[in-house]
């Protein structure tokens, strides 16, 4: 049998046609259901579900979700991946109205990936759109992520499907900062060295201490990538952003694969995890790539 990845916009307005478009996409049928939504739409479900609930793997997005850059590793992957054997349906919502401007075009970048992400798997997952709230261009960016698109009664091919489009769209620089500190690495050597320094420069930023073994192991994989993969150093700058503190590193190394930091790991897979780490440790991951060079910026929340 031809296995076959379906995955669908719903867009909703109303509690009453979220309930409708997904209770039953997610009691008919046989085979393990997630769910990943925001909290006020998990109360909402739980609640519409009653005792089926108990057999649904509830998730709530706000936290495994708060960076979108882990949501294909572990938490769509990491479900599909758990049987193997079986088709698999998932509800997956990262993109709401609480988004930052900051974190949408990660958003948008990560529903884009999950079409190259799951490409022959026996898999459904119906990404839900409030469009009574979002911004237009959340709208426009589900028509180009998603090859279909259910709305109310309706299910339609979407004539603007175009993924490759928004992950190359939303590759752009995140900040271009003040001729902050910058560190320099030239070899492997240099890396503890930058990771302290680094470290020392995060607290005096207002980096909560309980959050410094995040930046340096961020620092360490990000220095040690780049030495691993790019011709020449790495420029590594710490500064604050608003509410958060920002790591960048800056090399002449050009991505190719839009999909990396996002493989999981695979048994007896030595190397490589670098960059899936700092998805898991930073709350936003963005990165900015092309034959110029890399830049990636990992973002951590600062104590209130």
């Amino acid at each position: 049998m031809t296995r076959s990845f379906v995955h669908p916009a719903l867009f909703y307005r109303t509690d009453t046609e979220y309930l409708d478009g997904l209770v039953p996409f997610v009691t008919e049928g046989d085979g393990p259901v997630a769910v990943a939504v925001p909290p006020d739409r998990l109360r909402l479900l739980r609640s519409a579900l009653g005792g089926a609930a108990e057999h649904i793997t509830l998730i709530d997005m706000s936290e495994a979700g708060r960076n979108p850059g882990r949501i294909i590793a572990g938490v769509l992957r990491e479900f599909a991946d758990a049987h193997p054997d079986r088709h698999v349906r998932i509800v997956g919502e990262p993109i709401w109205a609480g988004r930052s401007e900051l974190e949408y075009p990660a958003c948008a970048q990560h529903e884009a990936l999950i079409n190259f992400a799951f490409v022959g798997r026996d898999v459904t997952i119906v990404c839900p759109y409030d469009t009574s709230r979002l911004d237009p261009v959340a709208v426009a960016d589900a028509r180009e992520t998603h090859p279909e698109v259910w709305e109310g009664e309706q299910r339609y091919d979407s004539a603007q499907y175009a993924p490759a489009a928004v992950v190359d769209r939303y590759n752009q620089p995140l900040f271009e900062p003040d001729a902050p500190p910058v560190f320099v690495a030239a070899a492997p050597a240099e890396v503890s060295e930058t990771r302290h320094r680094a470290a020392d420069l995060a607290l005096r930023l207002g980096l909560d201490p309980a959050r410094v073994p995040d930046l340096e192991l961020i620092v360490t994989e990000l220095v040690t990538n780049s030495l691993e993969h790019a011709d020449g150093i790495c420029l590594l700058r710490l500064y604050r952003h608003g509410d958060h503190l920002v790591c960048e590193t800056r090399d002449t190394g050009h991505i190719t694969d839009p999909l990396a930091g996002r493989h999981p790991p695979q048994p007896g897979q030595f190397g490589g995890r670098g960059l899936l780490l700092v998805h898991q440790l930073a709350d936003l991951f963005r990165t900015h790539t092309g034959p110029g060079g890399t830049a990636h910026y990992a973002l951590l929340r600062l104590a209130a």
